[in-house]
């Protein structure tokens, strides 16, 4: 069966968020560690962290894919944001170590003209202190569509920042819209932009997917996310990805603009697509 789920609220806490996900048919799901467009996290409750550990093992959940704040760019060119931006990662990575096996997804940042390799050291360095302490949690890197200076809109970006890191318990998340978007047709030629993730930082980095139709055209640099089947990539990709033998065991979050109803028909809509 797939692990699929959607974002939830964190807002009442993790095992609520885990009895949420059982009541739409998930079976994982992701949440942000914090305010996604600030900075404030929730004060750390380790009782309610115990009580999320059991459930997600008692109903076999798969990995959860946490994810970092919108706001926190780990290569921006003013120092004091990187430097809290690189702070903040560390305290994400240090707080998931309380639900542990599970990962920790983030958008790589924007080097704001600083240059792609200033960018790409940056972070780097920060994710090189963060993970230090070798925190039960695995880090991805979320593929990009692109847009302005961000990096990690090409799969040789991503590789820059792995190879620079230089740690193997450092993992990619795949975005459909993001990679659509970005000029990568998964519509098209699945098969064959596999083949190049594989080639250039390998299908052993890929631990997660986010499953989002797009607003937007091919190759058009906007990330706007879209219900399933009602955009750009259409229904039949994404049955392309529920029973392709590379993908199908991945765990797949969907991000669509939906309340919790539409995440569960969208959950209902993937399982029927699965093959025997």
């Amino acid at each position: 069966m797939l692990t699929v789920g959607c974002h939830l609220s964190a807002t009442k806490g993790n095992a609520a968020m885990v009895k949420t996900a059982l009541s739409i048919g998930a079976n994982t799901f992701a949440f942000f560690t914090r305010n996604p467009r600030g900075s404030k996290a929730k004060p750390e409750d380790p009782e309610d962290c115990a009580k999320a550990v059991q459930l997600l093992k008692e109903h076999r959940f798969g990995p959860l894919v946490a994810h970092g704040a919108y706001t926190m760019n780990l290569c921006t060119a003013d120092p004091e944001a990187r430097a809290f931006a690189a702070d903040v990662l560390a305290d994400d990575l240090r707080r998931m170590a309380a639900l542990p096996g599970n990962f920790y997804n983030f958008h790589p940042g924007s080097h704001v003209g600083q240059g792609l390799e200033a960018g790409v050291a940056y972070i780097a360095g920060a994710l090189q202190k963060a993970m230090a302490p070798d925190y039960p949690v695995t880090v991805l890197l979320e593929a990009m569509a692109g847009k302005g200076s961000e990096i990690g809109g090409r799969f040789e970006e991503l590789r820059m920042i792995l190879d620079a890191v230089g740690r193997e318990d450092l993992g990619v998340c795949l975005d459909t819209c993001h990679i659509y978007d970005g000029g990568y047709d998964i519509v098209n030629d699945l098969d064959g932009v596999l083949s190049e993730f594989d080639r250039v930082v390998g299908l052993d980095r890929l631990k997660a997917l986010h499953l989002n139709d797009s607003k937007n055209p091919f190759c058009s640099h906007k990330d706007r996310h879209e219900c399933l089947g009602q955009g750009s990539l259409g229904l039949d990709t994404f049955q392309k990805i529920v029973n392709h033998p590379l993908l199908k065991e991945k765990p797949m979050i969907l991000e669509t603009p939906n309340e919790l109803p539409g995440y569960a028909a969208e959950i209902r809509l993937l399982r029927s697509m699965e093959e025997n």
